[in-house]
């Protein structure tokens, strides 16, 4: 099996990439699909892989959501892909209008299957589905913080109920029951369309990925939903064989020269790992930013005035996020941050050198490593679950690189001392 992934924002591609790497299968992430032509090296031809091809179209516009999607399983097949997968959000983030149902149609109709197969059931990181609701650390979905997402707000559990007004495919259900009777029972309730799975336990989900695999010869399909599905396609596709040379990637030591957290996101893990933290940190008010420009000045000059770049520092949003959203407007108050974030982790690398950078948030993510002109990163050891480091190579303006390390996590993912515990994982 080579797995060729399609993400909807930067944080999911690692989270993917970075379980699938545990689980045996060498893993990269490609930041946008290249614009001609395949990667040659996408999966070695003696050996199986997975590459992940993370967009930024979580909550754009359905029309640009489709085409990028398109673009980027059009590239995988291309390039090797046997098996596609539709990686969307464990907390199934959407809107009534997609896009997850938009681009589950888009890449089917690339795979020339019949629908998709999946769940966003992730164990590991407390998202399971049972009976069609999906629960985050035991709480249905819309009771849970997810209920007040400022871009996705999750007001329903009921996972059928999401899907169906944003595809004119059916939308299918395999139940708990049937999913304990084996990939069989499984296989034997997929029908055309998309079908969601209910998954407790990485046992269920193993039934699921057999299931997907199974299905392959005669009704292939596109699997779908959290990294934990894909994960166990992993561990399917491994378990049975020798796996050496098939671990995950062990990073080339990057020498540190300074090390700096960009937290943009405004999830409850993360403002407990802000909290936690106990270095120099500074805060990024997009009410500042709107009125005072210099502000970006003053941080830049704080961070050239650091007696030791090596000790982390924590440059974080406001925590009150709602303030800034009612004067300028969510989207306004979302790209003050993201741009400030990523021209200061820019001068952080290409003016002052820094070598290590942990990234909170998926838009965040996705203004840094735009900013730094990363195309790809190689994944590398968790420092948790789903939280992976990496070794990427940044450009400056001027075409200068340099290979830093970087953790790009989702807003979600971490325990709260994170910002102090990631770093003995780095490489």
């Amino acid at each position: 099996m080579r797995l060729g992934a399609v993400a909807d924002d930067v944080t999911g591609a690692c989270d993917l990439a970075g379980r699938v790497a545990e689980a045996g299968l060498p893993a990269s992430v490609l930041l946008g699909a290249p614009a001609t032509g395949t990667l040659d090296d996408a999966f070695p031809t003696d050996r199986p892989g997975c590459t992940v091809v993370a967009l930024k179209v979580r909550t754009a516009p359905v029309a640009q959501a489709v085409a990028e999607s398109t673009a980027a399983a059009r590239f995988l097949v291309a390039s090797g892909a046997t098996q596609l997968y539709q990686k969307y959000c464990s907390t199934f983030d959407s809107t009534a209008s997609g896009n997850i149902g938009p681009i589950a149609d888009a890449l089917a109709a690339v795979a020339g299957a019949a629908g998709s197969v999946g769940t966003p059931a992730t164990p590991g990181a407390g998202r399971t589905q049972y009976q069609g609701t999906l629960f985050v650390e035991g709480v249905p979905l819309a009771e849970s913080p997810m209920r007040d997402h400022p871009l996705t707000p999750m007001r329903d559990s009921d996972l059928v109920r999401l899907l169906t007004p944003q595809t004119s495919a059916p939308v299918g259900l395999v139940r708990w029951g049937t999913v304990r009777r084996g990939a069989e029972a499984v296989a034997a309730g997929v029908r055309d369309g998309h079908t969601l799975v209910d998954a407790l336990t990485e046992d269920d989900l193993d039934a699921i990925a057999n299931a997907v695999l199974r299905l392959a010869p005669t009704h292939p399909t596109v699997a779908a939903g959290g990294a934990g599905l894909a994960t166990a396609l992993a561990r399917v596709e491994t378990r049975d064989r020798d796996s050496t040379g098939l671990d995950a990637a062990v990073l080339a030591p990057v020498p540190v020269t300074g090390r700096l957290i960009l937290a943009g996101s405004a999830s409850a893990a993360t403002r407990a790992q802000i909290a936690a933290f106990g270095g120099e940190r500074h805060i990024l008010d997009p009410l500042i930013l709107a009125r005072d420009r210099d502000a970006i000045t003053r941080l830049r000059d704080a961070l050239a005035a650091r007696e030791d770049p090596r000790a982390p520092a924590l440059i974080h949003a406001s925590p009150d996020v709602a303030a800034a959203q009612r004067e300028l407007s969510a989207e306004r108050a979302a790209a003050l941050l993201e741009e400030a974030l990523g021209e200061l982790a820019a001068f952080a690398v290409h003016d002052l050198g820094y070598s290590h950078l942990l990234i909170a948030g998926g838009e965040t993510s996705g203004a840094v490593t735009g900013g730094l002109g990363i195309t790809r990163l190689r994944i590398g050891a968790q420092a948790a679950p789903g939280v992976p480091w990496a070794e990427a190579v940044s450009r400056d303006s001027a075409g200068e690189k340099r290979t830093i390390a970087v953790l790009l996590k989702s807003g979600n993912f971490g325990g709260p001392g994170l910002f102090t515990d990631a770093w003995k994982a780095a490489p």
